[in-house]
């Protein structure tokens, strides 16, 4: 009767891990399942039908009620992210002092994308159409985000 019980304490903290710890299905609750089945399965083979009964709505009420428990209790709100991410991979264009209708020049070839100088600020930039060849004049037609378009400025 050991073996029965510990296989079922064993399925349920299986699925309880698989349930709050680890993401998807497989790796702890295939185990966990299977434990719990051949917990049942014996019981019913080496105590009879009777006990085999029991034991089976033992497992599922346990299995239901701690998993209730586990959904109901603070468990989500202790596992989830309460801090809020403000920060920033990439400063935006316009807190470098850049904005529309800048002019500034390529540093490098810009096909579609490429670096740009602009009053002493070195940044990124995409090409609005073809390739723009280094050290060309340049002036920035949008900026959308984080990314800036500029077109070749023909004098």
């Amino acid at each position: 009767m050991a073996l029965i019980i510990t296989l079922i304490v064993l399925g349920i903290i299986l699925l309880l891990v698989e349930l709050l710890l680890i993401p998807g299905f497989g790796i702890a609750g295939i185990p966990g399942i299977a434990a719990l089945a051949g917990g049942v399965v014996m019981a019913y083979y080496t105590r009879g039908a009777v006990t085999g009964h029991i034991v089976l709505v033992s497992a599922i009420l346990l299995c239901g009620l701690l998993v209730w428990y586990a959904l109901r209790s603070n468990t989500w709100k202790r596992l989830a992210l309460h801090d809020n991410i403000t920060a920033q991979a990439f400063d935006k264009p316009e807190d470098r002092g850049l904005s529309t209708g800048m002019k500034g020049v390529s540093i490098t070839r810009l096909a579609p994308m490429g670096t740009v100088r602009f009053n002493n600020v070195k940044i990124e930039a995409t090409a609005y159409e073809g390739i723009i060849n280094p050290s060309r004049p340049v002036e920035i037609v949008k900026i959308d985000g984080i990314k800036i378009i500029v077109k070749e400025k023909f004098d």
